[in-house]
Formats: structure tokens, sequence, C-alpha cells
């Protein structure tokens, strides 16, 4: 446990770091095209300058998730705060889709009014110049730590800053179309810009979204998943296999049948090792809950019902009662398979009668205990 809270400390201060580094280039950049572009009456610029001011709201949003998100579990998020980051994501793409529906509808309403269409000043390709190597330089920076760190949260501030250089490239392309003598291509490089935000921001938004419902792992990480716990010596098969992602991480949740005759001991020992295992190799899995299955409980007869120890001995003293030698049991190991319960009764070693008169006994214990429907059979041990 110490060792998962010093990883996920040290996760998010390189989170820390790189926002850190995002603003002062967001903020560099935002306070420059956008004053260059109405300087240089470029709408396109002013939109990715507009563009460049969301990331700094987009960073703020990862540095508020990242900080809540590296905490340990505790009593009121038992799994821990990764949602936190994932909730961050999909504030984030939302906000890029606000942004671009702004940015497109402003652009779509001059290229309808050709008196609001503006002329761009070469400055404003220096600017988009130094936007585009910018923002690239910080995408390669920022994807790299996501990469290192497994966050989703920091891989998608990657690719918004990447969305940032693309649409500054439109940028250029348009001023330098509208210098030409195009008037129309610096809005349509606006429309653009605004198209390649809306796509990011739902490629963003819609994987966080799925994963806040509970969306769990790909096939191909169920199957490595089978596979490891298919390798445990004691699991015969497993089923209900069920996941969940929360931020870089998920829970496992798997039925695993052993043979129903083991101790519980031995049985929790190969839950034990299937949980210990999928935690070091499986390396999202960051929580594992193992239910142990004498029988498969998709297609067994269910005991639902069935009385448990207490109401289960009651019955047989009724029905053993007038069974000489049945009282001097020293114990009881309840079996609940198919629907009903199967008996081991444990004798001392000095109750032990001839062979012809132990199988009597012991006849006469199961039948009497077949009379009931709760019960299946009956075996005597002695020792």
């Amino acid at each position: 446990m110490d060792q998962q809270v010093g990883e996920k400390q040290l996760r998010y201060k390189a989170i820390q770091r790189v926002t850190v580094v995002g603003v002062v280039v967001n903020l560099v950049l935002a306070v420059s095209k956008t004053t260059i572009g109405f300087l240089a009456q470029s709408q396109s610029l002013v939109a990715d300058g507009i563009h460049s001011l969301s990331d700094l709201l987009s960073d703020a949003l990862v540095f508020f998730a990242a900080r809540h998100a590296h905490h340990g579990p505790d009593e009121a998020h038992p799994y821990g705060h990764g949602r936190f980051e994932t909730a961050g994501t999909l504030g984030l793409g939302l906000l890029l889709a606000l942004v671009a529906i702004g940015i497109t509808w402003d652009a779509v309403e001059r290229l309808f009014s050709p008196d609001a269409l503006l002329h761009p000043k070469p400055i404003a390709l220096y600017a988009a110049a130094f936007s585009i190597v910018a923002n690239e330089w910080l995408y390669h920076y920022t994807a790299r730590v996501a990469r290192r760190i497994k966050s989703d949260l920091l891989q998608a501030n990657a690719w918004h800053h990447r969305s940032d250089a693309l649409s500054s490239i439109v940028v250029l392309v348009g001023v330098a179309g509208t210098m030409a003598g195009l008037p129309y291509l610096d809005a349509i490089a606006a429309i653009g810009v605004g198209l390649m935000i809306a796509r990011i921001g739902w490629d963003l938004s819609w994987p966080a979204f799925q994963e806040l419902v509970d969306e769990g792992l790909d096939e191909d990480r169920l199957d490595r998943i089978r596979e490891i716990i298919g390798q445990i010596g004691g699991v015969q098969d497993i089923h209900m296999l069920r996941t969940r992602r929360i931020g870089g991480e998920a829970t496992v949740d798997v039925h695993i049948l052993v043979e129903p005759w083991l101790s519980v001991s031995e049985g929790h020992m190969i839950g034990q090792t299937v949980i210990d295992r999928l935690l070091e190799e499986v390396y999202e899995v960051m929580d594992v809950t193992v239910h142990i299955d004498p029988e498969d409980d998709e297609i067994a007869i269910p005991c639902k019902g069935l009385p448990l120890r207490a109401a289960a001995e009651k019955l047989l003293d009724q029905q053993w009662a007038d069974i000489p030698g049945a009282n001097r049991r020293q114990r009881v190991v309840l079996h609940y398979l198919e629907g009903q319960i199967d008996v081991d009764v444990y004798f001392p070693l000095s109750e032990l009668e001839e062979s012809e008169a132990d199988q009597s006994f012991q006849q006469a214990l199961d039948e009497q205990a077949r009379l009931l429907p709760e019960f299946r059979s009956v075996r005597v041990f002695y020792g």
C-alpha cells in the first residue's frame, strides 16, 4: 500500500511539472496570437489564440484533477480517486467542443457577410509559424511523460497541444492564401480550426464518458487476464469476469471454479495467488476481487435457501435422534453443491466397529438425512 501511495505521489508530481510548463507556453501563445491576430486582422489567428486560451483553462483543469486523483483510497473513496482524472478528461473534451462551436459559428457568419471578411498582415504568418513550433514541442514533451506514467489525462492534454499545432498550420495556409488574393481563405481556415478542435473534443469526451459509466477493459486485456488465471494450479475454470476502468487503472472481479472438496484455506490460497499474479502481470490492475466457487454458479442449481450450519445440524439431530452413537460425533462438514447438502460426519476412532456394523451405521445416517429434501448424502469418517 505504501508503495502504491509513493507511486501516486511521483505520478502527481510529474503531471504537475508538465502542467506548469504547459501553462507558461500557452500563456505566451494565447496573448501573442490573440493580440497579433487583432492587430494583423486575422480572424483565424484570433481563433487560434482563443484555442490557446482554452489550453490555459484545460491546464488548470488537469492540475485540479491530478491533484485529487493522486490520493490513495480512503473511507469515502475505497477505490481511490482515479475518477477525478476521468472527469477532468471529460470536462476538457466538452470545453474543446464549446470552443469549436464558437469559432466555427463566427467564421461562418463572416463567410456570408463579405464586408466582414478580414485582410491579414504578414506578421500573422510569423505568429502562426511560432505557434506551430511551440505546440509541437509541447505535444512531444507532454506525450512522453504521459506514456511513462500511464496517464490518460496527460495524454489527452498532449493531444490538445497537438491540435494547437495542427490548427496553426491551417491558420498559416489561410493567412498566406488571403494575402495572395483569396479573401475567403482566412475564414475557411478558422472553420477548419473549429472542426479540428471539435473532433479532438469528441475523441477525449467519449472514452471518458464510457469510463464513467463503468466500461471495462478491452478484449485483448481480458484474454490476458483469463490466460494468467488459467495458468494457476487449482483453478479449473473461470466465469463472470468483470472489469472496470478507473483513471489509468482498473479493477477486476472474477469467479474461479475449484475442486469442491478443498479446504477453505486451500481455496483462499488459490484465490490469493490469482490476486497476486494479476497485480504483478497486468499493469492496469490495481484491485482484484476473487470469488471461490465449488461449482459454476452460472449453470448449477442454486443453493439459495438451504439452511446454514446451526439450522442444518438441528435438522440432522432430529433425524438421527433414534440412531445409537450418532450424538458422539466430533464434527460435521457441510458441502453445498447442486442445490443440496452433502454431509461429512467425523467420529472418534474408538467408535469404529466391525465393517458390517460400520456400513449399517453409515447407511442409517444417510437414509435418515435424505428423508429431508435439503440433504443429498452422508459420509462417515473416523479419526
